[in-house]
């Protein structure tokens, strides 16, 4: 950890680790149900397989993004998701799937715009508080025009409807003013009306409730609602300590609904047993350390944010996954980072460790070492561009303060020059009008150019009163 790329490499690994546990098994837990779908075992990994291809191809354009891009085009990147989630609630441009009209179908490719969504707000979040952060910021500078464009994000989202994703944007948003530095009354109180807010979306709408009722009261409808979430236990518990095998789960075999999406992490403790479980528990805890050692060893402010918040956004998520597949959460649908089969979730989610391996290859030390030469053979063979150290912005117009000319023997004293190395008097260059003061004419010091009688008498005999030397020199010159 002492290493000055340490962070990077850690980073890159686990994108790696997940990605590669996530392809196993989608196909593990997708196989018997992609036979009866698609008449192939390979039907939906082979999908899966394609997203994480490309979503390696912009995990490694991440890597390459300069800083000052992201935080140019952050806004332009929020404004076109905008758009994107308005056109998806268009009847004939978004498609209606699992009561959810979320999705664009391109070419038989589904492409989620809230995801990207997600992705969007947090860059250019991260860059309007990192832009407005300071002692002389207000309040209103922090929240407005943030919270207002969360609201309606989160408003178009809601009414796809995708509870999820909602929770995802609140997360994203209360991590960027907590690490912005919103005042603990302030936050607290967002942090109340987003749990009241909550509160009413799930008494509004009929799934919802169902899901909250399901989890304080599984024995209701056993074989209704809480069917999955029982199904999901009873996979946990058949795995025991070292799990059935790899690829020899019982509930995927049509007893649990989705076992390659959002409940993918029941069937890793049923085929690799609590042990399997504790490591993917254990890789998004050590990924929750370095993007929080990332985001202190930062000294960019829009890199302290985003990263400290990508990585509060993907552990919250994970959190939330695993805790309603064990039962201490209700079933919300958040999909396991890279471990959930889902194309935009895998190619989104790779996106953001890129631009956290980004964040973390402009840490001081990191840049000192690559500058030395040290970057190593990764990447050498990657050819990754040189990072570029963080200048502070400079506060308001710049203010250069003209160094004081030094004043030659035989001089006036308060004699300035101009471009051309000559004297003029007391800093002036044009002759002015006489003042008047009571009626009686101001004599003033005439320019060097042209120097009067008067004023080569009173410069003799200044500077023969200091030294006789220099004022012959004074005089002769």
């Amino acid at each position: 950890m002492a290493r000055p790329l340490a962070s990077f490499h850690l980073v890159v690994t686990i994108a790696v680790l997940l990605t590669v546990l996530g392809l196993v098994m989608v196909l593990s837990s997708s196989s018997v149900g992609a036979v009866v779908s698609v008449g192939s075992a390979y039907g939906l990994f082979t999908s899966q397989v394609v997203f994480a291809a490309i979503g390696m191809v912009i995990f490694y354009i991440a890597l390459q993004i300069p800083i000052r891009v992201l935080r140019k085009y952050s806004f332009v990147a929020f404004a076109a998701s905008v758009v994107a989630l308005v056109l998806v609630l268009i009847p004939g441009i978004g498609t209606l799937s699992q009561g959810t009209r979320g999705w664009f179908v391109v070419f038989g490719v589904s492409l989620q715009p809230s995801e990207i969504a997600k992705i969007t707000l947090a860059l250019w979040g991260a860059h309007l508080l990192a832009s407005r952060r300071g002692e002389n910021s207000t309040l209103k500078e922090m929240l407005v025009p943030l919270i207002p464009a969360a609201l309606l994000v989160t408003g178009l989202i809601v009414l796809q409807p995708d509870l999820g994703t909602t929770v995802s944007l609140v997360i994203i948003v209360l991590a960027l003013l907590w690490f912005a530095g919103l005042p603990l009354k302030l936050y607290l109180g967002m942090l109340g009306t987003a749990v009241t807010l909550a509160a009413i979306l799930t008494v509004t709408a009929g799934y919802r409730s169902q899901r909250v009722r399901a989890f304080f009261n599984p024995g209701d409808d056993p074989q209704g609602i809480g069917y999955q979430a029982r199904q999901a236990k009873f996979s946990l518990a058949d795995g025991g300590l070292w799990g059935r095998g790899l690829g020899q789960s019982r509930a995927k075999w049509n007893y649990l609904p989705n076992a390659h999406n959002d409940f993918i992490f029941a069937i890793i403790g049923e085929e690799l047993g609590f042990l399997g479980g504790a490591a993917v528990i254990g890789l998004f805890g050590l990924f929750a350390f370095v993007g929080l050692r990332i985001a202190m060893r930062s000294v960019d402010p829009f890199l302290r944010l985003f990263t400290a918040t990508a990585t509060t956004w993907i552990i919250g998520q994970a959190f939330i996954n695993i805790g309603y597949v064990v039962g201490v959460l209700p079933v919300t649908g958040l999909q396991l980072p890279l471990v959930s089969a889902g194309g935009t979730s895998t190619a989104t989610t790779l996106l953001m460790f890129g631009l956290i391996a980004n964040a973390a290859r402009h840490e001081p030390e990191a840049i000192a070492a690559l500058q030395a030469g040290q970057d190593g053979r990764f990447a050498r063979l990657l050819r990754l561009r040189q990072p570029e150290p963080y200048l502070p912005p400079r506060a308001g117009t710049r203010t250069v303060t003209p160094r004081a000319p030094q004043q030659r023997r035989g001089e006036p004293r308060g004699a300035t020059r101009d471009d051309r190395g000559r004297s003029s008097g007391a800093g002036t260059r044009t002759r002015r009008a006489p003042a008047r003061v009571d009626g009686a004419p101001t004599r003033r010091a005439q320019p060097a150019r042209e120097p009067g009688r008067a004023a080569r008498q009173k410069t003799t005999r200044t500077t023969r009163g200091t030294n006789g030397r220099t004022g012959e020199r004074g005089n002769r010159r």
